[in-house]
């Protein structure tokens, strides 16, 4: 029996909302709301944000997550103070989760090796990564388990994905998941790691999230779908095998209805709807 064509919901800030509103509420899409990646929103009276947000939303019975805070904010906290510091931006996130009702929060992947990615993660200068992400992330996976929100652990500068699901493996909860950014995974398959589909195959079970964009491969373009190099017919042959619907979020740069010329393009060929 073939699967019905999967639905593709998109990320945008509360800003833009009110523009896609109809677009969302139509197929139900997934949303992914940015505005907590912002540095400082955290910080600012954001309940007012929540209060715009549902009221756009109302109709809307699709999943809802938002991306957390990333900028200098490394799960990999080897220092203490700067832990301290990690430890509450992301329950500031998550707060913000719980206010909103949302059911995902993307945090960034720490793995950025100078040289080989294919080191223990027991040997990262004389610590264990590991366990220093542990003493990071515990307490927000704690948080975010009794909100039931999951923490979607998203592939930036990764080259391996073995050591990226070794990590999310080892929490072993339903409330950390995987997230690949197709751009990323594709930038870092220039320097040797596998390609984008390879990454999806790799999550399998554990993919909860996706971040569709295109690029050439140069930088992270965030480019309107099929204006790039990447190969989505087997990024969805790869997913069309998975038995979860994870997420799959177009990340696009806004330009005029990116969002919509992206999803266009996936119609056209019969990849999403």
């Amino acid at each position: 029996m073939t699967k019905p064509l999967p639905i593709v919901g998109a990320a945008m800030p509360s800003t833009k909302l009110t523009e896609y509103r109809d677009w969302l509420i139509e197929n139900q899409r997934d949303l992914e709301i940015q505005d907590a990646a912002a540095p400082d929103f955290l910080d600012s009276d954001w309940k007012p944000v929540v209060k715009h947000i549902r009221s756009q939303l109302d109709g809307h019975t699709g999943r809802v997550g938002i991306h957390g805070p990333f900028w200098g904010i490394p799960i990999a906290a080897i220092d203490g103070k700067v832990r301290v510091a990690v430890k509450e931006r992301l329950k500031q996130g998550l707060d913000f989760c719980a206010e909103l009702g949302a059911t995902h929060m993307v945090v960034h992947s720490p793995f950025d090796f100078l040289g080989t990615p294919y080191q223990p993660l027991s040997r990262y200068g004389g610590f264990d990564l590991l366990e220093v992400i542990h003493a990071t992330l515990d307490e927000a996976v704690a948080y975010a388990t009794s909100i039931q929100c999951a923490l979607v652990i998203e592939t930036i500068y990764d080259r391996d994905p073995q050591i990226w699901m070794e990590l999310i493996k080892s929490f072993d909860s339903q409330y950390v998941r995987a997230s690949v950014d197709v751009g990323h995974v594709f930038i870092n398959h220039q320097l040797g790691a596998p390609p984008p589909d390879y990454w999806i195959r790799e999550a399998n079970t554990w993919l909860g999230h996706v971040h569709l964009q295109d690029t050439d491969g140069y930088a992270d373009r965030h480019w309107v779908l099929g204006d790039g190099a990447i190969n989505f017919k087997a990024i969805f042959a790869a997913l069309a095998t998975l038995d979860q619907h994870p997420r799959l979020i177009i990340e696009v740069v806004e330009n005029g209805g990116s969002i919509l010329k992206a999803a266009q393009w996936l119609t056209e060929q019969g990849l999403a709807c």
